[in-house]
């Protein structure tokens, strides 16, 4: 007899919300419609929630190591409890997209919270990466902060509609 696999959507009792933590409070408009327009079209199971951090005051003489460290300790103080904690961070490991959509389920089954780590123009905390449970890299090369809201917001949405077999995803 064959062995048949399931790819129905996982199933959960619980709804799990997506916390996209991120330093920076005035981003252009094309951004704002941008993660608007993706994170609009997930399902309340796996809402995704933006909370902007303040940027620190940059100037000619500014401490950025300083800055930096302070954006992190906000960020990790916005990180609701026993949420999983997910940096990202050029540094981290690169997911495909089936990638992605595997670990959405899983953290779907869990059904805890996440939390997205983003950082400033000068990156993410060292401490904010020490604190993450896993590190994701959504390429090697260097985003915009703001950019990487938009392309989150978008490969979440890609994921979810893999999972649920929705048109959306053609690979």
């Amino acid at each position: 007899m064959a062995k048949t696999t399931d790819h129905r959507p996982p199933t959960t009792n619980l709804e799990m919300k997506i916390h996209l933590l991120a330093v920076g409070t005035r981003m252009p408009d094309w951004v704002k419609a941008g993660y608007a327009e993706y994170a609009g079209r997930l399902p309340r199971e796996c809402a995704l929630i933006l909370s902007e951090i303040p940027t620190g005051k940059r100037g000619r003489n500014a401490d950025v190591a300083r800055i930096v460290r302070d954006e992190g300790e906000r960020l990790l103080a916005a990180v609701p409890a026993g949420s999983l904690v997910i940096a990202l961070d050029e540094r981290g490991q690169e997911w495909s997209t089936v990638e992605l959509a595997e670990r959405l389920a899983s953290w779907l089954r869990d059904g805890r919270d996440v939390s997205l780590l983003i950082g400033g123009p000068d990156g993410l905390d060292p401490a904010c990466r020490a604190r993450a449970d896993l590190e994701w890299s959504l390429s090697r090369l260097t985003l915009p902060h703001s950019l990487a809201r938009v392309l989150v917001a978008e490969q979440l949405y890609r994921a979810w509609s893999l999972l649920h077999h929705h048109p959306y995803h053609r690979a």
